[in-house]
């Protein structure tokens, strides 16, 4: 039984997987957090990955505090840019593929068409700079590995826009919330499933496996605006909000104006079927009301 190392495992990504590991009885999991393994430290990486020898590795890691990031660059560049290269040597030296969450802050948000894996990336805070940077060392390191942007990542586990927009919502009567960043959410469960699903059918020989960048989101277009809407409507929250310009709602790091990315390789490549996503909102938030 071959065996798939999650890092990461206690954030909103790696909690997926999680859930969803009982689907793919074929595979042993390794789900693992800073506590059982401290990817910062280099020598306890590779004696991790020697031993258990993980026939997959999904990172799931990252230093995601985007505006913190401004002041802790040290700290981001360590678990977003160190991390990726250490997994992508130790998975190359064992024939571990290597499968890394990267984003859509890899981009300045300048274009007005959804963005593709060949677009020019020009990252404008110290977060997407320590992503991009992150995917460049991989590749490097490990040539054999996919990497997945993905956007506006949500769930019901960990600390996300959803929770909050709940949360507020349930609170208050008013709301500001921006109209002019556009980009698409992605519920966690749904990037699980497509990771899951493409390393199932290179197993099974239904796909080839195909290396490099790929990009994942929940299928149409929203603004934040949009999507707290969206969210209090299906929650059945009655909390005014108010559409403000990103000018009216300063934050330290920049922000992509314009994120949304373009699926058809991820579709074409390993046959994966994207859900819209006010269908994936809807099944988040009827989880969150259990």
């Amino acid at each position: 039984m071959k065996k798939i190392l999650v890092t990461g495992a206690d954030g909103q990504l790696g909690a997926a997987i999680k859930a969803l590991a009982a689907n793919y009885n074929e595979f042993e999991f390794l789900f693992t957090d800073i506590q059982e393994l401290d990817l910062t430290n280099q020598a306890a990486v590779a004696l991790f990955v020697e031993t258990e020898k993980p026939a997959y590795i999904i990172n799931c890691a990252a230093y995601t505090a985007v505006d913190i990031a401004e002041k802790e660059a040290d700290l981001a560049r360590l678990i977003n840019t160190k991390v990726p290269a250490y997994l992508g040597k130790v998975g190359q030296k064992h024939q571990a593929r290597v499968i890394h969450v990267s984003t859509d802050y890899v981009f300045d948000g300048t274009s007005y068409t959804p963005y593709t894996e060949n677009d020019l990336v020009n990252p404008e805070s110290v977060y997407g700079k320590s992503k991009l940077n992150g995917e460049i060392a991989l590749l490097k390191e490990a040539p054999s590995s996919l990497v997945i942007r993905t956007s506006w990542l949500y769930s019901i586990h960990g600390k996300n826009f959803l929770k909050t927009m709940v949360k507020l919502g349930e609170e208050r009567d008013e709301l500001r919330v921006v109209c002019d960043q556009v980009g698409t959410p992605t519920y966690a469960d749904d990037l699980a499933e497509v990771i899951l699903t493409i390393i199932s059918k290179t197993e099974n020989k239904r796909c080839d496996w195909k290396p490099g960048i790929y990009h994942y989101s929940n299928e149409g277009v929203c603004s934040w605006y949009d999507f707290a809407k969206a969210i209090h409507e299906l929650a059945g929250i009655s909390c005014h909000v108010h559409p403000i310009a990103t000018e009216e709602y300063p934050t330290p790091a920049a922000r992509p104006p314009y994120s949304v990315l373009n699926k058809s390789k991820i579709k074409r490549i390993f046959g994966v079927q994207i859900p819209y996503w006010r269908d994936s909102l809807k099944k988040c938030i009827t989880e969150l009301k259990k």
